[in-house]
């Protein structure tokens, strides 16, 4: 004798129905990061340490233009009134890193990020940028550069904290020299020297 709807709802579905469901609700997401998988090629962390790490150094040079019709560091948020040192404001950045001093000179990428005065008792910036290059062997990779930059120093510090890339995994330090400051428009030059561990 059939059921009626009714006794089919308290019984539930047949068995072999919720089978089926089991099976297709574990089989898809299964095939579907599979399918990703072989898609999207993720790296596993064996054959990242499979390659041999190496120490690279590069030098550059940061052309920070605040003055003329085209600069390339603008202040998105200005100091309080009353600070001395500037401490608060924020410059956005999408300066030139050139193989010589010379702005003219080779491009070999951009820092783009920001730095802000994160000092009250002198010059000293947090810096956060990556360095983003678009020649030669390492065009399309970057690197990442965060730290203080206590800016009347004559050298310092900052860490690089990753990358992309060809600097998957990156990590090392930069060293930063200002090369040349004009003290009436705040453009600078900075000698960077970049040392990096990665793969």
């Amino acid at each position: 004798m059939a059921k009626l709807p009714t006794e089919l709802a308290r019984d539930g579905p047949p068995a072999t129905s919720s089978a089926a469901c089991v099976v297709a609700v574990l089989w898809l997401p299964a095939t579907s990061a599979a399918g990703l998988t072989a898609a999207v090629r993720i790296p596993t962390w064996t054959r990242i340490h499979q390659k041999k790490e190496k120490l690279s150094h590069f030098r550059f040079y940061w052309h920070d233009v605040l003055s003329g019709k085209n600069p390339t560091s603008v202040m998105v948020i200005p100091p309080p009134g009353n600070s001395t040192t500037g401490f608060g404001y924020a410059n956005m950045i999408d300066n030139p890193l050139t193989l010589r001093p010379e702005l003219t000179s080779d491009c070999v990428g951009r820092a783009q990020g920001l730095y802000a005065s994160a000092s009250q008792q002198g010059i000293g910036f947090l810096m956060v940028m990556n360095f983003a290059f678009i020649e030669g062997k390492y065009n399309g990779s970057t690197l990442t550069v965060v730290g203080r930059n206590p800016a009347m120093d004559a050298v310092r510090e900052l860490s690089v904290v990753g990358g992309s890339g060809l600097f998957r995994f990156a990590r090392g330090y930069v060293q930063a020299r200002t090369h040349w400051l004009d003290l009436e428009t705040g453009d600078a030059t900075v000698e960077y020297n970049a040392y990096v561990l990665h793969y």
